[in-house]
């Protein structure tokens, strides 16, 4: 069965032209070593030797590292950040006492890190072998920061939230994503972590920002969804219906997973759109991004 460390490992000597045998060598060499200088010393070199370029993924190589870890997507990933991330899981591969350290070793890597070291590193949270706990505070500073991309090598495409986070982590970070600006369809486990708590904080959210005279994110709708009778929110979604193209498909697809009676006399004021959502053409991954002209 493929590893992640072997998909990583395969993928990044692919890319690194002549100095694959350069990189191969430092990964065999980092997990029979205890000297944690060696793994410094090639977080270092990777992006000299290898490059920052994309990491070239076909999709069944996409398809191989959801089965290597369900959920991991390292589309957008650098080959520099791949190299990374193999280092870390080379290193601790084996033995008890090497994952012992890595919290402590985590943390170091974390607080000398620029930004571009920081996306590369908490992009590999979910194939890091320690106890999520142990990297609590360091995965909430990357949630803190101020710089999107850190924000969002957390959020976005990182099966770690999904699998560690409890209700209220998980329903913070939903909201920091709007706050923010972030897309909320590349959070994995979205629609399985729904909860009526967040579609409430969702709710109360619209109604403010609709309050100020701001635009809401279509997105939103998605969280409110499973719970939109029981929180009664047929009202704000008549206002959707009457706002921006993005946001009347949302509303749409909202009302849809719903199938109630109140639900169903507010989709029958949009029919193009419920057969849109019918055939496959709308759905969450792809709502309208601006008024038609």
């Amino acid at each position: 069965m493929a590893t992640p460390l072997g998909l990583l490992r395969r993928w990044v000597a692919r890319q690194a032209g002549p100095h694959a045998a350069w990189f191969d060598a430092k990964i065999d060499a980092l997990t029979h070593t205890d000297d944690v200088r060696e793994l410094h010393r090639f977080l270092g070199l990777a992006p000299r030797r290898l490059g920052r370029a994309d990491l070239a993924l076909t999709p069944s190589e996409l398809a191989l590292a959801d089965t290597a870890h369900a959920g991991w997507n390292p589309q957008g990933w650098s080959v520099d950040g791949a190299a990374r991330v193999a280092a870390l899981l080379a290193f601790d591969a084996n033995g008890a006492e090497r994952v012992a350290r890595f919290p402590a070793r985590f943390h170091d890597l974390i607080r000398t890190a620029d930004a571009r070291e920081l996306v590369a590193l908490f992009r590999g949270l979910a194939l890091y072998p320690a106890e999520a706990c142990a990297l609590d505070a360091d995965v909430g500073e990357g949630l803190r920061s101020n710089m999107r991309a850190v924000f969002e090598s957390i959020a976005h495409a990182n099966p770690y939230p999904c699998e560690h986070f409890d209700t209220h982590r998980f329903n913070h970070m939903v909201l920091k994503a709007l706050f923010v600006g972030s897309a909320l369809s590349p959070i994995v486990g979205l629609d399985a972590r729904a909860n009526p708590e967040l579609a409430r904080i969702l709710l109360d959210y619209a109604a403010e920002r609709h309050a100020a005279g701001r635009p809401v994110s279509p997105e939103l709708w998605r969280g409110v969804a499973p719970f939109i009778d029981s929180l009664d929110a047929y009202p704000a979604l008549a206002q959707a219906l009457a706002g921006s193209v993005p946001e009347r498909a949302a509303a749409t697809l909202a009302l849809l997973q719903a199938d109630t009676p109140a639900a169903r006399e507010l989709l029958s004021g949009v029919p193009e759109l419920t057969a849109l959502a019918a055939t496959g053409t709308l759905h969450w991954n792809n709502l309208p991004r601006q008024e038609a002209a």
